[in-house]
């Protein structure tokens, strides 16, 4: 499809535009709305609104005080209490999002770069594994990102005061997203010598989403005692991260992960190569490009986000990045589209390397939110909590977060009633020490993979040390060795790819399972999900 063709498309408003993308990501999303709900989601996102719908408090309660604004937590409690508490309502809810994100990716596209590069650049960002798996996740991550895109198309576009808002409601979603408005702000002040001091003005409104950001401090600090969330909270994601060497070792992993993880590194390596070429002259005329400041204002955005959760943040999450990935697509797609003649060609196999990432690991430790596997994790927890459920009913539970949530929370879509639980970090051999001393205290163990475990293809035991100590890295040990240690008995195993579950009885037999049995899942996981 040529530029001259593209152009000459009818030019779709916002009304026209969102309904069509909305169609597309759910049937794209449909295998996957009716998963329980994951990690984080369990964790935070899902029992904040919870706490919100039924104690009407918009401090968490029943889980960990993040200190995050309430604003996700009050939309998925909206949502909950008009549709019921299932994971279907609350990823129905989050695609709406996106498709509020991706619309104002196409919009922005249109205007700077043609509608060619618009469709093109929109479908790369629906696509591209981390904002795929995000769309559909209750993280707060992609509320937030879909009202500071909303704020960008608005603010390039010269709408000062309503991006604002937009920028207003992205802050109270999460607070990281006044990195976004305060890049504005500083790309002003640096204006003023050249445009003089109309940019001053220009930058303090930029300034106006500090504004609501700081009036929830306040209200925090007023029902806490304290500005940010409880302490473990705080020290992981603040204190922990202020080290100048954790600082390096995290903007080097950062800016991987904003120009090279999940495949991003073949549009990065497209762009580089493009640049080598001339402009191509259609008939025209010599096709355009990005305004140079725009480009900047864009390189401001990605570079505040890389430094700020460089210095912030216990986790290097890659959803941290979310309101940065489509800009750098934008820009990639952009510039094939102005030295490449049959831009179309490289642009889809970088759709397609996209979605390869979806579905295949890459030669390095990932989260397993970052692509598809995090279903395969979620599929196999359900496995895990439904043979509990039928087999040890009355049975006090060894385990880590986030099974605990997962086996304490009937509304997180695992069990029907809720389990007595004895809480571990994790499965290391240090944890299984601490294990083997409260052995007294439990009946069964529920072992899990809690890191990726594909080993890389380029190891090396200093990087290993540096993330061991920085990053939270660590090494489970297996479930046969987990059975040695804590003298019990594999009861039941399943893998999916690096993840896997296991569960362990020790001393008591299990009254389904004679010695030396092993139960196994079906081979079909899907196949027992809940259908409703």
């Amino acid at each position: 499809m040529t530029t001259s063709h593209t152009n000459r498309l009818p030019q779709l408003s916002f009304v026209h535009v969102f309904p069509l993308i909305f169609v597309a990501i759910f049937l794209l999303h449909a295998p996957l709305l009716r998963l329980p709900f994951f990690w984080d989601e369990a964790g935070f996102y899902v029992p904040a609104a919870y706490d919100l719908a039924h104690s009407h408090t918009l401090i968490a309660k029943t889980t960990i005080d993040t200190g995050h604004p309430p604003l996700s937590a009050a939309y998925l409690a909206l949502w909950f209490t008009l549709s019921g508490w299932k994971p279907a309502v609350a990823r129905i809810a989050m695609l709406l999002l996106a498709a509020l994100a991706l619309t104002n990716v196409f919009l922005l596209a249109r205007r700077l770069a043609g509608t060619g590069v618009a469709v093109a650049t929109t479908i790369a960002t629906a696509l591209y594994p981390v904002f795929f798996v995000q769309s559909s996740l209750t993280h707060a991550d992609l509320m937030a990102a879909a009202f500071t895109f909303w704020g960008i198309r608005l603010y390039i576009e010269d709408h000062a005061w309503p991006s604002q808002l937009a920028f207003c409601l992205a802050v109270l979603s999460k607070e990281t997203a006044v990195i976004t408005p305060l890049a504005f702000a500083l790309w002003e002040l640096l204006q003023m010598r050249a445009l003089g001091r109309s940019q001053l003005r220009r930058a303090v409104i930029a300034l106006v989403p500090v504004v609501p950001l700081l009036c929830w401090l306040a209200y925090h600090y007023h029902a806490t005692g304290r500005f940010f969330g409880n302490a473990d909270f705080y020290q992981y994601n603040v204190t922990h991260a202020l080290s100048p060497l954790r600082f390096v070792l995290a903007l080097a992993q950062r800016i991987w992960h904003l120009f090279g993880a999940m495949n991003m590194l073949a549009l990065t390596a497209a762009t580089v190569m493009a640049m080598f070429f001339p402009p191509v002259k259609d008939p025209s005329g010599e096709r355009p490009r990005i305004a140079v400041p725009v480009q900047l204002q864009f390189g401001l955005i990605m570079l505040a986000h890389l430094v700020a959760f460089s210095l912030l943040g216990g986790a290097l999450l890659t959803r941290y990045l979310l309101p940065a990935y489509p800009l750098v697509i934008l820009i990639g797609m952009s510039t094939l589209h102005r030295r490449i003649a049959r831009w179309e060609w490289p642009a889809a196999v970088m759709i397609i390397v996209f979605v390869l990432a979806l579905f295949f690991d890459p030669p390095y430790r990932t989260a397993p939110e970052d692509n598809l596997t995090y279903k395969d994790f979620i599929e196999l927890h359900y496995q895990a909590a439904k043979f509990l459920e039928q087999h040890e009913q009355n049975s006090t539970i060894l385990t880590a977060w986030p099974a605990t949530d997962e086996l304490s929370r009937p509304y997180l879509g695992y069990v029907a009633q809720s389990f007595p639980l004895v809480q571990v970090q994790d499965f290391t051999v240090e944890e299984m020490v601490k294990a083997r001393q409260m052995r007294s205290k439990y009946q069964v163990a529920y072992l899990f993979s809690t890191k990726n475990e594909l080993s890389p293809w380029i190891r090396s035991e200093r990087w290993e040390k540096l993330n061991q100590r920085f990053f939270g890295s660590h090494r489970d040990v297996s479930p046969d060795l987990a059975a040695e240690f804590l003298h019990g008995k594999i009861v039941f195993l399943a893998r999916s790819r690096a993840e896997w579950v296991a569960i362990l009885e020790l001393d008591q037999p299990s009254s389904v399972a004679s010695a030396g049995e092993m139960h196994r899942p079906p081979k079909d996981a899907h196949s027992i999900l809940p259908q409703k």
